[in-house]
């Protein structure tokens, strides 16, 4: 059985994978992450390999609990990857994009695959039919859009999503509605045409926090993912556990 650890901006998620399949998941505070941790191991004591994920945000001294209990793989630049890896920055690649392209590596096999991630940021990552991860881009999802209103002028207040009742915002709530949610959703669906038009018989995958949300009013046929970087993330410590 396989442990994986995905330590995020505000939360710590924890799964248990038998072979492929997601037995158990959590989502924590870091700071309830190590009485989790030891639950989860007394809960499946199976349990012999852990893949760790964005590990820069857990203290030495987790990180030391965790290999002291079992076999680790930090995740990194340097980690073998089940994909031809042609970005030209590879040390800037962040996990959780390798996590996200491992997936659909295993979930669908040699195809034209565009996998668009939707949390703080909305990553966009293209692999190819020849197993081949060619990049992709990354842009602000909906809250920063919302934040940056905030923030960045003199009166507009701060929302929370909300899915707009017409494209024509008749008070300024309605109209940062509009702007926002209308403005992601025709993003997605332009880089979606854009892609197709490039790239026959193109399987399109949206995951993340807002996956959801967003996947109800898009015009695009896509595949919704719930789990899709913690079924990477596993997939990527199989990768590595039979070379």
């Amino acid at each position: 059985m396989n442990l994986i650890i995905d330590v995020g901006n505000t939360s710590v998620k924890i799964a248990v994978f038998q072979a492929d399949e997601l037995i158990e998941k959590i989502t924590c505070s870091l700071e309830a992450f190590e009485n989790n941790f030891e639950n989860l191991l007394k809960k499946y004591p199976e349990i012999n390999k852990s893949i760790v994920s964005s590990v820069g945000l857990l203290s030495n001294l987790q990180l030391e609990t965790i290999k002291k209990r079992l076999h680790v793989l930090v995740l990194n630049a340097e980690t073998p990857l089940p994909f031809i890896n042609d970005y030209k920055t590879p040390q800037t690649l962040g996990v959780d994009r390798m996590a996200l392209v491992s997936a659909a590596v295993k979930k669908y096999p040699y195809q034209n695959t565009l996998i668009m991630d939707a949390g703080t940021c909305i990553t966009y990552d293209f692999i190819t039919n020849q197993n081949q991860y060619l990049g992709g881009a990354i842009s602000p999802g909906i809250r920063l859009r919302y934040t940056s209103l905030n923030n960045l002028t003199a009166n507009l207040p701060l929302l929370t999503k909300e899915k707009p009742k017409m494209i024509i915002g008749n008070t300024t709530n309605s109209a940062i509605h509009s702007g926002v949610v209308h403005g992601v959703l025709f993003e997605i669906d332009g880089v979606i045409q854009t892609y197709k038009e490039k790239f026959s018989d193109l399987t399109v995958i949206l995951t993340g926090g807002d996956a959801n949300f967003l996947s109800k009013q898009l015009k695009s046929s896509i595949f919704a993912h719930s789990n899709f970087l913690l079924e990477g993330l596993n997939h990527i410590l199989q990768y590595n556990s039979n070379e």
